[in-house]
């Protein structure tokens, strides 16, 4: 077996075992499987609802595209994994799993209801983690289909549309996180 074709291998399997770690710590953490409102709809689009987070897609699912981008992205800047998309690959699972645990911990959902305009959020259902997840995985494989240049507009337009359609964004979300402005929340509210 040649090294790219191990690589690959080790790639898939990665690939395909981070989700089910990342599925039995969130079940662990006491996350539900589905939303708690007995809802089936297979997305929820109202991000003031308490649908919001718990079905496969939302209206955030849009920004886990760009998670899988930007972390293509970033990656490739600072010259990890430039010409081993299997290495960066296995990095971004690995850092989308990573947020996908702590997004659901009391420390960030609640740093989200002080922060920004989630004030009811209350986590991610195990499904809706899963579907972000593969969101993810998504942006990074059209990242490495159409090159940095596209990738840097695809990037940007997901982030207009959705700061056109809900008034948040992955940006803004970030921005939100960290340093709290009452000017942006006040926008995003209205």
């Amino acid at each position: 077996m040649n090294e790219r074709s191990r690589s690959e291998k080790y790639m898939v399997l990665f690939l395909v075992g981070a989700p089910v770690v990342m599925i039995t710590v969130l079940f662990f953490m006491g996350r539900s499987w589905w939303c708690p409102q007995g809802d089936v709809a297979v997305w929820s689009l109202d991000i003031w609802s308490a649908h919001n987070s718990q079905h496969l897609f939302d209206a955030y699912s849009l920004s886990h595209i760009q998670h899988g981008i930007g972390l293509f992205l970033l990656l490739g800047l600072i010259g990890i994994g430039r010409n081993d998309f299997a290495t960066r690959a296995i990095l971004v699972s690995a850092i989308e799993v990573f947020w996908e645990i702590l997004e659901n911990t009391p420390l960030i959902i609640n740093r989200y209801r002080e922060a920004t305009i989630s004030l009811d959020y209350f986590g991610d259902s195990i499904s809706n983690s899963l579907s972000d997840y593969v969101m993810c995985l998504l942006g990074l494989w059209l990242a490495n289909r159409i090159g940095w240049k596209k990738s840097i507009g695809l990037f940007l337009i997901l982030e207009l549309t959705s700061l056109y359609w809900v008034r948040d964004s992955l940006i803004l979300n970030i921005v939100m996180l960290v340093a709290p402005n009452d000017y942006v929340r006040d926008w995003q509210v209205r």
